[in-house]
């Protein structure tokens, strides 16, 4: 089982309100702090050589400080950017904040049931989202149903590929020592399914909402629709 973070196992409000929110509100006073620390340095580089790469007018300039650094991040983080830097500093500052108890992990109802649910059943679990593997741990270690790492196998970022480029699932299915139909995704977004799909994995679209949706990938609405059998590397057919 391999799943989507985002409008999947949390809500996107939580996502983008609150843990954007954090970071943004954060991102000076922490690079402030943190700027000669050789992880947030290898952050800081990364973000300078993806910045290279920008050919768009509006995108802030580079100088190597504090303040550039910052306009660039919040830059990033309008236009919605899966950028690997961009994430990996989020990762750090949210860490932060959930060690202090300001922020806690949210999970769909249907999230803890599900998770108890496939590890009996002996069904692998691993998570594949854009937030750097260090944010992904950090909320499912301090979600407010309890500690969901212990559930939790592997964890996939942008480091092994994009989203939506198949070999990212082929590598995935790779990394599981599983044949890609033996793997089940889900998410919210279809351009991943698809490439999943490409890459030879069982799809499901997420949508958390009761609205009727058209899509070649079969839809469910929550986890108690994925019904799996005994063995994990087969699923009956799911509600489309």
């Amino acid at each position: 089982m391999l799943l989507d973070i985002e409008g999947t196992t949390t809500p996107i409000e939580f996502v983008h309100k609150t843990l954007f929110g954090y970071a943004r509100a954060r991102v000076r006073d922490f690079l402030q702090q943190h700027w000669d620390d050789p992880e947030i340095r290898a952050d800081v580089l990364r973000l300078a050589s993806e910045h290279r790469t920008e050919s768009r007018p509006d995108v802030p300039p580079w100088r190597g400080d504090v303040a550039a650094a910052v306009a660039y991040v919040e830059w990033l983080m309008d236009q919605d950017r899966k950028s690997t830097g961009l994430k990996s500093l989020q990762g750090k500052i949210w860490e932060e904040g959930y060690r202090s108890g300001e922020l806690k992990g949210e999970v769909y109802p249907d999230v803890l049931p599900a998770l108890e649910r496939w590890r009996t059943q002996g069904i692998d679990i691993a998570i594949f989202s854009s937030g750097s593997v260090q944010a992904q741990r950090s909320l499912f270690r301090n979600s407010a149903a309890g500690d969901l790492t212990r559930f939790i196998r592997a964890y996939f970022d942008t480091t092994t590929g994009p989203k939506r480029e198949p070999e990212s699932y082929t590598g995935i299915a790779a990394a599981l020592e599983r044949n890609p139909s033996e793997v089940l995704f889900v998410s919210d977004i279809s351009a991943e399914l698809d490439a999943a799909l490409t890459a030879g994995m069982r799809t499901a679209l997420c949508v958390r909402d009761s609205g009727e949706v058209r899509s070649a990938h079969p839809v469910i609405h929550g986890f108690r629709e994925i019904d799996m059998v005994s063995s994990p590397a087969d699923a009956r057919s799911l509600p489309s």
